[in-house]
C-alpha cells in the first residue's frame, strides 16, 4: 500500500501548504485501467489559489504528480475539485 500513497502524499502536502484552509484539503486516489486518478478537493475559497494565474499553479501540481507517478511506474492524472 505504501507505493500507492507516494503521489497522493506529495499532492496533499503541497496543497495544504498552498491553501488558506488546509484542514479542508482532501485527496483521494483511484485506479482506472492504467491511469491513477488523484482528486484534490479544496474549499471554494482556495480553488482559485490552487489553480493560480492562467492555471500555472494547477499545471505545476499536475507536473509534480505526474513525475512522482513516473518514479513509481504509474501514469497519473490530477483533478482539482471544489469540495462541498
Amino acid at each position: 500500500m505504501s507505493s500507492e500513497t507516494g503521489v497522493r502524499a506529495v499532492v496533499e502536502v503541497l496543497a495544504k501548504a498552498l491553501a488558506d484552509r488546509p484542514d479542508d484539503v482532501r485527496v483521494t486516489e483511484s485506479q482506472h485501467k492504467q491511469v491513477t486518478l488523484i482528486e484534490l478537493f479544496v474549499s471554494p475559497q482556495d480553488i482559485a489559489k490552487l489553480i493560480g494565474r492562467q492555471g500555472r499553479t494547477a499545471a505545476a501540481l499536475r507536473t509534480l504528480a505526474s513525475t512522482a507517478g513516473e518514479r513509481e511506474g504509474k501514469q497519473v492524472t490530477l483533478e482539482i475539485r471544489e469540495s462541498r
